[in-house]
């Protein structure tokens, strides 16, 4: 069975890499398809909680790393509330998409379906959009979408917080980043 991630805001396709919206928009939070990569084996920070807040640092950071800008730091207030909005869409929408509006914050999302999906699988979805990226005209290649790898990477953001909700008896998992400041400004480079 082929599992596959869909990630922030709208679920606009079923194929891969069908949804194409502008690189670049004014509120933060992106969408994408993209294939579910196998299953790794856990890092030690993450042998006994796959979901820790170190597997989310790490591929965050490490990413910021690959391109020059400074690491992130963990907020457990920006985790409590991208915790309460995935459990809000757990509970009254089904884990579908459905971007924050009112958050000040930058956001993230990721759906993965077909198993339970860990944190470091979301975030490297996000990051994988890299390869679509073009920093010399700041922008995205056609029929993809860099928004979630620009948020990872925006130089202004500092901190992060993540939570997660499970739908289906566990089949499905929603991923919900928040960064603080937000990033994803139209017209402006992350790096």
């Amino acid at each position: 069975m082929a599992r596959r991630f869909f990630t922030v805001s709208r679920l606009a396709a079923t194929l891969l890499f069908l949804w194409s919206i502008p690189a670049m928009a004014s509120k933060p939070g992106r969408s994408l398809v993209a294939e579910l990569p196998p299953a790794r084996r856990p890092t030690a920070a993450s042998a006994t909680n796959p979901n820790s807040t170190a597997d989310y640092l790490e591929v965050h950071n490490l990413a910021r790393a690959a391109v020059g800008v400074g690491p992130l730091q963990w907020s457990s207030a920006l985790a409590a509330a991208a915790s309460r909005f995935a459990r809000l869409q757990r509970n009254y929408k089904h884990c579908e998409l459905a971007g924050s509006t009112t958050t000040p914050y930058g956001e993230n999302e990721c759906w993965g379906k077909g198993r339970p999906m860990s944190a470091r699988e979301a975030v490297e979805t996000w990051v994988a959009q890299k390869a679509y990226y073009n920093y010399a005209n700041n922008s995205c290649a056609g029929g993809h979408q860099c928004g979630v790898y620009t948020q990872v990477v925006w130089r202004k953001t500092a901190s992060l917080g993540c939570g997660q909700a499970s739908c289906d008896q566990g089949d499905i998992t929603l991923t919900i980043c928040y960064y603080d400041p937000p990033g994803n400004f139209q017209g402006e480079r992350p790096y």
